[in-house]
């Protein structure tokens, strides 16, 4: 199947539902700040592997998470207690830590320097975000995504401790319920986050509720909550 190239000078994308069976909407272009807000309103999110051309996705199913089907497991409960939590004050060391942390059956990451200087733009504009768990002031797990309207985009997430991905996970779903957010776009299907309650809907069903959320205007700067840790 024909897979259309991206204009380096035209930042629209071919409709979702033009994607290959694979998920695949499109190839090239590049990581500008601009192109990737547009891509993510437009349901769709960059993935490739090293000296790969960027290739853009919208699969179906598409796994999200609605906050209220979050399932907090015991274990995780008391987990949470030996931690400690931030937003936002170490963001480019998360995206880092995600490149680098060695993840099972995974060879490689497409996190690399192009993509970190773009999403650290967006962290400047107030759209991206990170959540962190340290333990004695070490930062030893944590995730970041970008907010397009309602919607927390899920990128990565890293863990040097057991339960400590989770737990940012746990704190961030907690928060967002808080500030009214929608639900939690988590991409790819993992039985992972699976576990966590995440379910698998199909694209139509994605985009409708993504265009039905994503102008509203929500406050881009995150400060920690402590009642909800």
């Amino acid at each position: 199947m024909y897979i259309p190239q991206i204009n380096k000078f035209d930042f629209n994308f071919p409709h979702p539902n033009s994607a290959n069976e694979d998920g695949i909407v499109a190839w090239g272009g590049d990581l500008n700040p601009s192109r990737l807000i547009k891509a993510y309103q437009s349901g769709i999110f960059p993935w490739y592997a090293k000296d790969e051309p960027i290739l853009w996705w919208s699969p179906t199913p598409r796994l999200i998470m609605e906050l209220d089907d979050f399932k907090l497991s015991r274990s995780l409960k008391k987990s949470i207690k030996k931690f400690t939590f931030k937003f936002d004050t170490n963001f480019s060391k998360v995206m880092n830590m995600c490149a680098n942390t060695p993840r099972a059956n995974q060879d490689g990451t497409w996190i690399n320097n192009h993509t970190i200087e773009s999403f650290e733009v967006l962290f400047g504009m107030g759209i991206a975000h990170s959540v962190e768990t340290y333990h004695n002031d070490e930062l030893i797990g944590g995730l970041y995504g970008l907010t397009i309207g309602k919607v927390f985009c899920g990128e990565s997430m890293f863990a040097h401790k057991s339960d400590a991905s989770k737990a940012a996970y746990t704190i961030l779903v907690r928060h967002l319920k808080e500030w009214g957010y929608d639900f939690i776009d988590c991409q790819v299907p993992t039985e992972h986050l699976k576990s966590l309650g995440a379910k698998e809907v199909s694209r139509d069903y994605f985009l409708e509720r993504l265009n039905s959320v994503k102008y509203d205007y929500i406050e881009s700067k995150w400060i920690i909550d402590k009642k909800l840790i």
